[in-house]
């Protein structure tokens, strides 16, 4: 019954507080001051760590698209071939295989030329395991002939070519004409084209047949330079297959690649400097929670006299600091409410409108994607309910070491 009577006592006092007082206005501004500094630095929290999540979510989402699950890479040339095609198809039937040639080509035209990275491939074992070879193949003329080729848009447009023209591709393997060399040419039909998302990989990939690789550089049939895995899980198999290739002697110079070591250094930054963004942000809140310290600090020193009454009426130090450290608690609470409200609708308004356009040459996307995970929500909101909890304790003990018979003698 006395817990309740005090927890009445305590509330009172705390709404007493909270009004505005036109004695001490300013008292007042500083405590709206500080709860808008607490919503403005959850707010920015939330809006910074969503674009950093959403672009890298959506950076994943498009180089996993032009970067295989896995990719078998040999040390020693004569690993990858049909047998070890064979043998990893009966081992892991849930796999999908498509072994590749690869070499640098300069493409040349009227128009003039790049530099590309060409990959010797099955159309059909490719169109299995990369979708967006297999949409490109859906707008193919359906060339006979095996010299034709699956370049990006943009070198098409670069090159002011169309379907069903040829493009003359620079080998860097040369042919021996009189007393020199020259580097070895070839015409290739355009067959088919693709778009990633990416404007880069889009400009330097380019697909042919196996057959015309084999007959251009004179390469050995059945004998690959690496081989493309399709796995549903693959953070989880390539462990397996590595296992697997260990334990064969004659397979100890290949090893499996994921998707994601071969953009290790790219999301290894990224998530650096989210982190250290989401540490600089979070001085926002540590300065606004300076300001609540500020304010409950001129709240006790103005409220001197009534702390003092309040003792000497039979109020305990524990009644006393429970009002401060509540009074504080409030501003914080209600500011990181405002601040997460604010957040959402900010968040809402990026992704709906186009307010922030980005280049697609340089980012692979127009819109600024937004994408806040639970786990960020969680650390930014239990982040701020530490710092504006920790603030408040420091005046709230302030108040309860009050000596009434000094503040009243003195007054």
């Amino acid at each position: 019954m006395a817990s309740n009577k005090n927890n009445v006592f305590v509330n009172k006092i705390i709404k007493h507080y909270l009004k505005y007082d036109k004695d001490n206005p300013f008292i007042f501004i500083s405590s709206i001051l500080s709860l808008l500094s607490v919503a403005a630095g959850v707010m920015v929290l939330m809006l910074a760590m969503g674009i950093m999540n959403g672009t890298q979510k959506e950076f994943k989402k498009r180089l996993f698209v032009m970067n295989y699950p896995l990719t078998l890479i040999p040390i020693g040339y004569q690993n990858v071939n049909d047998e070890l095609i064979s043998q990893l198809s009966k081992k892991f039937p849930e796999f999908i295989f498509s072994p590749y040639y690869i070499t640098h080509v300069a493409s040349k035209s009227g128009y003039g030329g790049s530099a590309s990275q060409l990959y010797g491939v099955n159309f059909e074992q490719e169109a299995k395991i990369n979708e967006v070879f297999k949409k490109a193949l859906e707008n193919s003329i359906s060339s006979p002939s095996k010299y034709k080729l699956v370049l990006g848009e943009t070198v098409l447009e670069e090159s002011s070519l169309k379907h069903g023209e040829k493009l003359t591709l620079l080998f860097l393997k040369g042919e021996t004409i009189g007393f020199g060399t020259m580097p070895t040419q070839k015409r290739f039909i355009i067959d088919a084209t693709f778009s990633s998302g990416l404007k880069n990989y889009d400009k330097v990939l380019m697909y042919t047949t196996h057959e015309a690789f084999q007959k251009v550089l004179k390469r050995e049939s059945h004998i690959y330079d690496g081989i493309h895995i399709y796995s549903a899980n693959a953070m989880n198999d390539i462990e397996r297959l590595n296992n697997y290739l260990k334990s064969i002697n004659k397979y100890e110079g290949v090893r499996v690649q994921g998707w994601w070591e071969q953009n290790a250094s790219f999301f290894a930054a990224m998530e650096m400097e989210k982190k250290a963004l989401f540490l600089v942000l979070l001085l926002i809140i540590l300065v606004a929670a300076l300001n609540i310290i500020s304010s409950l600090l001129m709240t006790v020193m103005s409220r001197r006299t009534e702390i003092a009454f309040m003792k000497t009426l039979g109020a305990t130090s524990n009644e006393i600091r429970s009002i401060f450290f509540k009074l504080g608690a409030i501003i914080g609470f209600v500011g990181i409410f405002v601040g997460t409200f604010l957040g959402l609708i900010g968040m809402w308004i990026l992704t709906t409108f186009p307010i922030i356009q980005l280049s697609e040459d340089v980012y692979g996307f127009t819109k600024l994607p937004v994408d806040l995970t639970l786990l960020d929500f969680v650390l930014i909101i239990l982040g701020a309910i530490v710092i504006v909890m920790t603030s408040s304790i420091y005046p709230a003990k302030k108040a309860s070491s009050t000596d009434p018979l000094k503040v009243l003698r003195n007054e």
